[in-house]
């Protein structure tokens, strides 16, 4: 269980790299009126694929530590509530596919600021937070 929980907390830092990458090219392509390319198309494939795969990480911790006898205290059903909301969030730029690029741009940097947010409260209401 213990490897479950380190993959999961080694994950995240990826998702913060991936996500700076993310919120710089987008910047730069909204701000600069660059073209969406498949580079793009594939930070927002990646930064959602990983939220994803954090997000199914934790929830297998969170029902297998759960049901071995860790018990469901509140603060990890809030921790999982939210991070399952940014997951939502970071999916979001799949709805604009069909925009202008300029948009595109925004609301992707958007949805990546959103998730981040989110993330960060998530991860900030655990015992520990950041520095687990």
């Amino acid at each position: 269980m213990n490897v479950l929980l380190s993959i999961h907390s080694i994950v995240r830092w990826i998702i913060v790299v991936i996500g700076v990458i993310a919120l710089v090219k987008f910047a730069i392509g909204w701000l600069g009126n660059g073209r969406f390319s498949g580079m793009d198309r594939g930070l927002t494939s990646g930064f959602s694929g990983l939220i994803d795969l954090q997000t199914t990480l934790g929830l297998i911790f969170l029902l297998w530590s759960g049901l071995a006898g860790a018990g469901f205290p509140m603060v990890r059903i809030e921790h999982a509530t939210t991070m399952i909301v940014a997951a939502v969030v970071a999916h979001l730029p799949m709805r604009w596919k069909n925009k202008p690029d300029k948009i595109r741009f925004r609301n992707s940097f958007a949805a990546v600021v959103v998730t981040a947010v989110l993330i960060f409260a998530g991860v900030a209401v655990l015992p520990g937070g950041w520095t687990r």
